[in-house]
C-alpha cells in the first residue's frame, strides 16, 4: 500500500525500512534533512515537509506519525489538516495519552477524517523482529491499514483492540507493566552483585532464560548488557520515564485499582535521578537524633 510517514527517529526510520522491504510505497519526512536522505537511500520517496507528504499521496491518503507525544502531534495535525480530504486517515504511532487520542479522533471525525491510535512496541529490534502493535479506531479505518500492519508486525503481532483510545490505553498499561518487570530484574541483580558470591551475571541471565519461569526477552537484553560491561561501569544509574508509566499509575488511582509494584517502580525511577537526596539526608538526621547513629559528612 501507499503510506506517508512523518518522523524518522530510532523507531520511525526502522519502521519505514521494514515497510519498504515489504514492497510498500512510503513517502517520508522528518525535521533532519540527513535522515530524509537516509530514508531515500532505502527506497522511500523523500518529502521536505509533512504538507509535501500529503501532496505526494493519492487519495484516500494514510499518514503515519512517529513523533513525540503532546504538542508535536497537535501541531502536526493542525499543519496537515487543511490539506487532507474526507476519507483520509491519520495514524498516531507515538506514545500519546489515550485521552488525547479520543479527543483527536472526535475532532477529525467532524471533518470526515479517520484517526487511528497505534501503540507500538519493539524498540530498535523491531526492524528485524517486527513490532507488536495495539490498534485503536473504527474497524473500517483499521482494515485499510491491514497490509502495512501485516508487514510491520510478526505473525499475530498486531490486533485491533477497540475504539479510539484503546490502542494507546493498552500500550500505556503495557509500559507500566514493563516498568515493574524491569525493576524486579534490577533489584534481583543488585542482590546478586552484593552477595559474597562472584556471580557471572551474563551467564546467570542466560541460564534463567533456559526454561525458567522468569525467562523473557528482557533477560536476553540483560545478558547482552552484562557481556558488554559486566559491572555496568560505563553507564550512570539515571533512569528516565516516557510518561506512560505515570499515566498507568494515574489510571490505577482513577479506577481505584491497587498497583503497588507499578507505582513503586515509577517512584524508583524518580529516585535514580537524585544524588544525595534531601529525603535521604532527613532520614540520616532522624536516625542520628533518636538513636545516636553516625552520619556521614558531605564532600
Amino acid at each position: 500500500m501507499e503510506l506517508g510517514f512523518v518522523g524518522l527517529g530510532r523507531m520511525g526510520m526502522n519502521m519505514t525500512i521494514r515497510l519498504l522491504r515489504g514492497g510498500h510505497r512510503v513517502v517520508a519526512t522528518t525535521r533532519e534533512a540527513e535522515r530524509i536522505e537516509e530514508a531515500k537511500g532505502y527506497g522511500a520517496i523523500a518529502a521536505g515537509s509533512p504538507v509535501e507528504v500529503v501532496q505526494a499521496l493519492a487519495a484516500p491518503r494514510a499518514i503515519w506519525a512517529m513523533i513525540p507525544a503532546g504538542q508535536p502531534v497537535e501541531d502536526l495535525i493542525e499543519l496537515v489538516k487543511p490539506h487532507l480530504k474526507p476519507g483520509d486517515l491519520f495514524v498516531d504511532g507515538g506514545n500519546s495519552n489515550f485521552r488525547d487520542s479520543v479527543r483527536r479522533a472526535e475532532r477529525l471525525k467532524t471533518a470526515g477524517l479517520e484517526y487511528v491510535d497505534a501503540g507500538v512496541s519493539g524498540g530498535i529490534w523491531g526492524l528485524e523482529l517486527g513490532y507488536c502493535m495495539m490498534i485503536g479506531g473504527n474497524k473500517a479505518a483499521v482494515d485499510r491499514l491491514t497490509p502495512a500492519l501485516d508487514t510491520l508486525a510478526p505473525p499475530d503481532g498486531w490486533r485491533h483492540v477497540g475504539p479510539s483510545g484503546a490502542g494507546h490505553f493498552s500500550k500505556m498499561v503495557h509500559n507500566g507493566v514493563e516498568y515493574g518487570m524491569m525493576q524486579a530484574y534490577a533489584e534481583g541483580f543488585e542482590i546478586l552483585k552484593a552477595s559474597d558470591y562472584d556471580f557471572d551475571l551474563a551467564e546467570l541471565s542466560h541460564l534463567w532464560n533456559q526454561g525458567s519461569v522468569i525467562r523473557s526477552w528482557l533477560l536476553e537484553l540483560a545478558e547482552r548488557a552484562f557481556e558488554n560491561d559486566p559491572a555496568l561501569e560505563k553507564i550512570r544509574g539515571y533512569v528516565d520515564d516516557s510518561g506512560e508509566g505515570r499515566w498507568t499509575v494515574e489510571e490505577a488511582i482513577h479506577s481505584s485499582v491497587p498497583a503497588p509494584v507499578l507505582a513503586l517502580s515509577l517512584f524508583r525511577r524518580f529516585r535514580s535521578r537524585q544524588d544525595d537526596s534531601f529525603s535521604d539526608r532527613v532520614l540520616a538526621a532522624l536516625r542520628a537524633e533518636f538513636g545516636g547513629h553516625a552520619v556521614k559528612g558531605r564532600t
